[in-house]
Order: C-alpha cells, then sequence, then structure tokens
C-alpha cells in the first residue's frame, strides 16, 4: 500500500486565558471553547468539504465535567459538522493536541482518512491538573517513580540538579527574552492570525477575547530574580521562568497532499517524521531529546538541517536541557523566534497544535528554511518531536 503525503492544512487557537475565578474564560465552557475554535477553523477554510472529514480528535488531559464526553464527537456536532462525522478524545497529558495530530497523520498516511480535524482543549481553571485521580500505590511503594514526579514543578527542579550549568539566571534570561520575544511579534501582527476570536460572558457582561492574558511584557531580570521558589525553598524555578495556568482550545486540518490538492487547500507544512519517547518521570524536561533524535533517525536528518524549532516552554530549564544537548546557543535566532509557553501560557492539552500553527506561519516567512521541529515534554517522562518541511522552500535540496 502507498503511504500517501501528510499535510498540516491549517491551523488556529483560541486567545489563551489565565486559569482561575479572574481569567476571562472562567464562565466559559471547555468544550464551547473547543467548538469555538473548530467554527474559526472551519469559516476561514470554506474550501474544506466537511462532509468528506473522516475523523475529529480533540485531546484533553482532565477528561471530565465539560471536558468529559468524547470530546471529538461532541465538539463536532456541536460546531455544526455533518452528523456522520465520527471523532473521539485523547490524552497525552500537554502532549494531547501533538498527539491528536499524529495519530490522524497514521489514518491520513495509510489512506484511511482524506482530511481530520486534530486540536486540543484545557481549561485548567475549571478542571486543575490531576483533578480526581488516583495514581496507583504501586507507584510509590515499589518505587517505580519518585514521589516528585508527580508535582511538575519539582521536576524541572531535579533537572537544575542535574545539570549544574543550567543556572537560574540562565533559565531568567531565557524567559526574559520569551516576553521579549512575544511582544516583538504581536506588534508585528505575527499573532494575531491564528487568533479565533472568543465571546466570554463575566459578572461585568459579555466580553470579547481578543488577545492573550498570560504575556506580562513588563518583564525584568530584576524582577524574576525576586520571585518566589514555590516548589523548593531557596529553588531555581519560579512563577517567571515556567508556563502559568491557562485556558484555551486548538484546532487544525490534516490531510493528504492529493486531497488538499484535489479541493484546493494550500498545504501550510508537510509533515516528514514523528516521534514519542519515555524517560525517567522525575525528571521529565528531558523528553524532547531522545524524542527528536527518534524522529531525526526516522527522518534521516541531523539537528544541523534544522532551520526553526518550536519548542514548548513548560519551564524555561527543560528548554535549556535540549538546547544544551544538542550545542544550540540559549540565544540562537531558530528557537522559539516568536517566544513560548511562559508568555503565551500552556492549556496543557491544547499547545502541541499552538506550535505548530506558529512555525507554519514562520514557514511562511522564510522560504530560506526547509525543515522545523514542534518538540514538548510531556508529563510522567515523556517526549513528543514532529519534524516538519516548508512546502515554501526555495534552496538547494539534497
Amino acid at each position: 500500500m502507498a503511504i500517501d503525503d501528510v499535510v498540516f492544512v491549517d491551523g488556529v487557537r483560541t486567545p489563551f486565558g489565565r486559569a482561575g475565578e479572574k481569567g476571562i474564560y472562567w464562565k466559559t465552557r471547555a468544550d464551547d471553547l473547543a467548538v469555538k475554535a473548530l467554527q474559526g477553523l472551519l469559516e476561514r477554510n470554506p474550501q474544506l468539504p466537511q462532509d468528506q472529514i473522516d475523523e475529529v480528535a480533540v485531546a484533553a488531559t482532565t477528561q471530565t465535567g465539560d471536558q468529559g464526553l468524547t470530546l471529538g464527537r461532541t465538539v463536532g456536532i456541536l460546531a455544526g459538522l455533518p452528523i456522520t462525522t465520527p471523532g473521539y478524545a485523547i490524552e497525552r497529558m500537554c502532549a494531547g493536541a501533538m498527539t491528536a495530530v499524529t495519530t490522524v497523520a497514521g489514518g491520513v498516511a495509510m489512506g484511511a482518512y482524506d482530511f481530520a480535524i486534530a486540536g486540543g482543549v484545557e481549561h485548567m481553571g475549571h478542571h486543575p491538573m490531576g483533578e480526581g485521580s488516583d495514581p496507583n500505590p504501586r507507584f510509590l511503594a515499589e518505587r517505580m517513580v519518585d514521589g516528585d514526579a508527580l508535582i511538575m514543578g519539582k521536576t524541572a527542579e531535579k533537572l537544575h540538579d542535574r545539570f549544574p550549568q543550567l543556572t537560574k539566571e540562565r533559565s531568567d534570561t531565557f524567559a526574559l527574552r520569551s516576553q521579549q520575544k512575544y511582544a516583538e511579534a504581536l506588534t508585528r501582527g505575527d499573532i494575531q492570525a491564528d487568533l479565533i476570536p472568543v465571546s466570554a460572558y463575566s459578572d461585568e457582561g459579555w466580553r470579547l477575547a481578543t488577545a492573550d492574558e498570560a504575556p506580562r511584557p513588563e518583564t525584568t531580570l530584576e524582577g524574576l530574580a525576586g520571585l518566589k521558589t514555590p516548589f523548593r525553598p531557596h529553588g531555581r524555578v519560579t512563577a517567571g521562568n515556567a508556563s502559568g495556568l491557562n485556558d484555551g482550545a486548538t484546532m487544525s486540518i490534516i490531510a493528504s497532499g492529493k486531497a488538499a490538492k484535489q479541493h484546493g487547500l494550500k498545504p501550510r507544512m508537510r509533515m516528514v517524521s514523528f516521534a514519542f519517547a519515555g524517560v525517567e518521570p522525575d525528571v521529565m524536561g528531558i523528553g524532547p531529546i531522545p524524542s527528536t533524535e527518534k524522529a531525526l533517525r526516522k527522518a534521516g536528518l541531523s539537528i544541523d538541517d534544522i532551520g526553526l524549532f518550536e519548542l514548548n516552554e513548560a519551564f524555561a530549564v527543560q528548554v535549556l536541557s535540549f538546547t544544551d544537548h544538542f550545542g544550540i546557543s540559549d540565544d540562537d535566532p531558530r528557537v522559539n523566534p516568536w517566544g513560548g509557553a511562559i508568555a503565551t501560557g500552556h492549556p496543557l492539552a491544547s499547545s502541541g497544535v499552538r506550535l505548530m500553527l506558529q512555525l507554519a506561519r514562520q514557514f511562511e516567512q522564510r522560504p530560506d528554511v526547509r525543515y522545523g521541529v514542534t518538540a514538548m515534554c510531556v508529563g510522567l517522562g515523556q517526549g513528543g518531536s514532529v519534524i516538519w518541511e516548508n512546502p515554501n522552500f526555495k534552496g538547494k535540496r539534497k
């Protein structure tokens, strides 16, 4: 059986809100965020034949309440897709949306799907990470994992322990640049093009969410240096050099190259390879290292072939462990050129597609770049990486 090309046709996201009662989405349902993102995606792609969408895969880390009930199916119905369109929910913690994309990509490559919708949603205000979970006592009783593995901030502190060269000062400097790069991208208009406005109700009435709530452009190194270290006395991980608690949704169209061409849809990226890998849960932040090495091997590429990196910034130290491993400098312009989750926020299962839509937009501006990577760490010790090819590439091909 021939393997079809898998392409990323388009992607969108809602503005990311701050979790909690003061956040813009406090009185908005999680599934309504996902519906709004999907409706916006469909509206801006009128050529997409909705009766030929073969699957809807929607991820959420905490699948309960307004994030439960087979999200892919319910969101598809609520967004107005034909009742014949199937769907399912998927969960891989932070890499939920990334896994939704790679899972439907397998169906496209096999020829089972022509078009699929893949995305994620997380309402951390309604559903804090780990809400209602009951970890098997064997994990600790039989010492399968360290107790700190269940607290993400403590796993980040352990990265600092393992790699002493990854100092708090380096993390703070990286975090500052994330805020600055995001603000610069916003000024240029790079971010807004893929945001779907959301009407949100509050005690003051209806508001229209058009921008991310999390960014702090006023951040300074002095301010970062003085923040508390909540995971350890005299630690190195703070609210300033880590992503926050956020609400938001993302959606994307994944298709075969043949089907996209047939319906006049121009692919924004072509999937080259992907990989997931497991690591020790108490240092889960190193997960993207082996997953990227694995994806590179499958693609027959080296790290030097990658012209752009979109790395999820769960913690600054996690990104720095990746860049140090591959010999990439802290200020390399290929890495998160528009900032990352430290600025935008990280609504867990939705973030994988945010990385992809930013890379796709950067590809349009960078015809000199052929390959890019989207990669992220995953709770309980995993990493996920996807390698993409730029259809706008104008350089010399090997």
